[in-house]
């Protein structure tokens, strides 16, 4: 069950509400949003696995913030565990078997400030010298119109025997709303809805578990974010992929 009880904020920030890599809900953001399995949360999430008060996101200044209320199984932040932290667009919040993504279109003169207070205000400013302007420039540039990484089906293909990795973020798994299906294992063929999401990220592509440990890289069960090199093989149940850039 999901309740939600949001209004009155910015079209230009929102989050999207997920679940095994399908999007539920399209929540705006506002000055405080609570998130948990207790009805008197703004987003309520009827599972076990969240506490009663699972976390709370909060507007300060002109940054969010997300910061857990002490809950049982934690709060995820891009696949690590955190307190409190700043969010950055298209960060990605982990609570439980759900997640919330953070979109923020508002133009961007900074970038957000990290959650940790700074003891010297001569640090707040940063001047970047002109030649450094266009090396940023040129390598955002270069960013935009690399070619996507590749997947290639090695054993077990399902659907296409390569997938291009053009988004922010895609998921494997079983499920129809995942981009890229496995074969499960056993008798019945069992595979998680959905096992793994690789992120395409400006400073490479990394490979983070959904369900930990059941993906393999380079032979070892995948139990946290790991960056992705070209050759890497990824076995995911019965099908085996190999990534190339």
């Amino acid at each position: 069950m999901y309740c939600l009880g949001v209004g009155g904020s910015s079209q230009m920030t929102k989050f999207l509400l997920q679940f095994e890599g399908a999007v539920i809900k399209e929540i705006p953001a506002k000055e405080e949003i609570t998130v948990g399995r207790k009805p008197d949360n703004d987003i309520v999430i009827d599972n076990p696995a969240v506490s009663g008060h699972h976390c709370r996101i909060v507007r300060e200044g002109d940054t969010y913030f997300v910061e857990d209320l002490h809950s049982t199984n934690g709060v995820f932040l891009n696949a690590k565990k955190i307190m409190r932290s700043g969010l950055q667009n298209d960060d990605v919040i982990g609570i439980a078997k759900h997640a919330l993504k953070f979109v923020d279109e508002r133009p961007q003169s900074s970038p957000a400030p990290s959650s940790t207070p700074k003891t010297n205000s001569a640090d707040a400013t940063m001047m970047i010298a002109p030649e450094r302007q266009q090396e940023l420039a040129a390598a955002s540039t270069t960013a935009a119109q690399k070619k996507p990484a590749v997947l290639r089906v090695t054993k077990g293909v399902v659907g296409p025997p390569e997938y291009e990795l053009k988004g922010r973020s895609t998921y494997m798994g079983k499920s129809n709303h995942v981009q890229i299906k496995i074969k499960g294992t056993g008798l019945f063929g069992s595979a998680p809805e959905s096992a793994a999401m690789i992120a395409n990220h400006q400073d490479g592509y990394f490979l983070i578990p959904v369900k930990e440990g059941y993906v393999k890289l380079n032979g070892k069960p995948l139990r946290e974010k790991e960056p992705l090199r070209n050759g890497d093989v990824i076995q995911a149940g019965g099908t085996t992929f190999k990534f190339q850039e």
